[in-house]
Parts: structure tokens; C-alpha cells; sequence
């Protein structure tokens, strides 16, 4: 059986008080939202806090409320009600269907969209039982100086396995982020870098508070693909959102594709506007689309379906969401 080791569970009102207390205790504090992934983690022993801040009750990361300029979520909104809200489904439902196509329902009810966007990293040779780690000799991200997906490798490689990023980042959404020293913003697009042990351009201390997504002009249209071995629970073996623009006459005047679950963080696909932009979004383009993203896409053995397989499949995820554009 796995066991928790010993630690102290803080449960803050407000915003403030929560910072203080990841600043008070340093590297010894993590913040917990819904937990279905940190909790699972210090099971493994990949992460041991001495000192855990919970956040349901911070009422500043709470709520989900509009405005004719945006929709802001505060980052402590279980993914269930993300999926559900009526704003959500009205102006975003791409962001809906992400967050209701995370692991099971049960998790979902859980589980904060906060979560989600700053989730760990995952690997066949990271999250795994201390045991288990130890006998093959650990691996750069937790305890170890070895990458075993990239022999010789110096930078760890674990997996972004996300669903609502993607979506998030066509969206151009733009994050709260708050520390003891103050808040800023940062686009989502800069948030996340290709450091598989930390991907995220946070520190420790500081938390995000809340997501704002502009709402997209009339003409846009966006969907979400995802794949795993099961429609429940897993993780995605790959995913992707993808945003067109139509003018009046119908022809495609923006498009953007952002795919993850290949490497560390999600990652915008260039060159595929090129086959797009200026055409009405027919076959020949949507299979000029498709190519381009193979050409472009190369998995890594991070995870343990194969990955060749993962990029045969990611043609085959572009038609499915262009295909669901073109019919909308």
C-alpha cells in the first residue's frame, strides 16, 4: 500500500494569506487544489511537503464571470463547472469540451481548470513508485543525472499531458498570476517553456489566481481532439486544438494549431496557415493541413504507447477538428 508521509495542511480564506504561507515555508510548501494529481505524486514520493496550502477555500480564485470583452475563470473552478457553465458552453465551448474530456467525472468534480494548466509533467520512468525508480537508477527530473527517453539526453523530456492548454492557447487567454511581491499577467502562450522537470514560468511561491480569455470574433470557430487508449481516465496520448477564422466570403483569414502530449509543453504547429490561410476550408486543404502537422510532429518515448504510432495519429486528430469546422 502507499502511504502519505507526514505533513501540514493549511486552509487559507483569502489570497493573501495563502502567499504568505508559501512564502513562509519555501521549498518545503505546495499548494493543493483538488489534489487529483499531487496526491497520487506524494504517493509515489516524487513530491514530499512538509507543509501543504490549500486553495478551494481562497475566495479570490473563485467564480467564473463575464463581460462583452472577455470571460475570466478563477484558476480554483472545479473542471466540472468549467464544462458546464453556461458562458463557458455559450462563447468557448471548445474549452468546455476540453475540460469535460479530462480523466473521469468523478476527478473532474475535484479537480480546478489552476490544476490543469500547471500540471506536472508525466514519463514512463518518472511516475512510477519510489521502488520502481530506484531500481532503474532515477532519471533527471526526480533524484537522477540519466534520461532514459533521450540516451545522453541533458534536459528532461516528460510529457505535458494538459487537455485544456491547447484550447486556452488558441484562445489567447491570459493568466493572473499573483506572488507576495504583487500580480501580473502573462499570456498563455509564454507561460509554458520545454524544462520537463519545472515547464512552467512560475515560482514555487507564486499561484495563479485566474484565467481571462478574450471572446473570439464573429467568424471564429474552434475544436478540440484528443487521444488515449480509453474515453475515460486517461491521459492523453496526444491533443489538440485548432482555430480558424472565416471572413465573409468564407475563406479562411486566421488559423492556428496548438498540439501536446509530444514533448514538455504544448506546442503552436508552424507552417500549416501557409496550406490554409486565403483557401475555403475544402478537402485539399484540410489534407494539406493534416500533412504539414505530420511533417512537423515527432513524439517522443516518453509515455509507453508507441510513438510512432502517437504520430500517425496526429493527421488523423487535424481532419477530425477541421472536419468538425467545416461541417459547423
Amino acid at each position: 500500500m502507499l502511504r502519505l508521509h507526514p505533513y501540514e495542511y493549511h486552509m487559507p480564506a483569502a489570497l493573501d494569506e495563502a502567499l504568505s504561507l508559501l512564502s513562509d515555508h519555501g521549498d518545503d510548501a505546495m499548494p493543493i487544489a483538488g489534489g487529483t494529481d499531487l496526491v497520487p505524486n506524494m504517493k509515489h514520493g516524487l513530491f514530499t511537503p512538509g507543509h501543504l496550502v490549500a486553495l478551494s477555500r481562497v475566495r479570490e480564485m473563485r467564480g467564473i464571470t463575464s463581460s462583452p470583452a472577455e470571460i475570466r475563470i478563477g484558476a480554483a473552478e472545479t473542471l466540472t463547472s468549467v464544462a458546464t457553465h453556461p458562458e463557458v458552453l455559450a462563447a468557448v465551448p471548445s474549452l468546455a469540451r476540453a475540460a469535460e474530456l479530462v480523466s473521469g467525472p468523478q476527478l473532474r468534480r475535484v479537480g480546478t481548470i489552476g490544476g490543469n494548466v500547471c500540471l506536472d509533467t508525466r514519463c514512463a520512468y518518472y511516475n512510477q513508485t519510489k521502488f520502481w525508480r530506484k531500481a532503474l537508477g532515477y532519471c533527471l527530473k526526480k533524484d537522477g543525472d540519466v534520461c532514459h527517453v533521450v540516451k545522453g539526453g541533458t534536459r528532461c523530456v516528460a510529457a505535458h499531458s494538459a487537455d485544456t492548454p491547447p484550447v486556452l492557447s488558441v484562445l489567447d487567454a491570459v493568466l493572473e498570476v499573483a506572488s507576495p511581491d504583487g500580480k501580473r499577467e502573462v499570456p498563455i502562450r509564454r507561460f509554458f517553456t520545454s524544462d520537463g522537470i519545472w515547464n512552467r514560468s512560475i515560482g514555487r511561491s507564486e499561484l495563479l489566481v485566474a484565467i481571462r480569455i478574450p471572446r473570439p470574433p464573429d467568424g471564429t470557430r474552434i475544436a478540440f481532439q484528443k487521444l488515449r487508449p480509453r474515453q475515460a481516465i486517461d491521459f492523453p496520448l496526444a491533443n489538440l486544438a485548432v482555430r480558424v477564422g472565416l471572413d465573409d466570403d468564407g475563406r479562411v483569414s486566421d488559423f492556428r494549431l496548438v498540439i501536446s502530449g509530444m514533448g514538455s509543453y504544448p506546442r503552436r504547429v508552424g507552417r500549416v496557415e501557409d496550406a490554409a490561410v486565403g483557401n475555403r476550408l475544402g478537402p485539399s486543404v484540410i489534407e494539406a493541413v493534416a500533412e504539414q502537422a505530420f511533417r512537423q510532429c515527432h513524439p517522443l518515448a516518453n509515455i509507453t504507447i508507441d510513438p510512432e504510432w502517437r504520430r500517425a495519429m496526429v493527421p488523423v486528430l487535424v481532419r477530425r477538428a477541421l472536419n468538425e469546422i467545416a461541417a459547423a
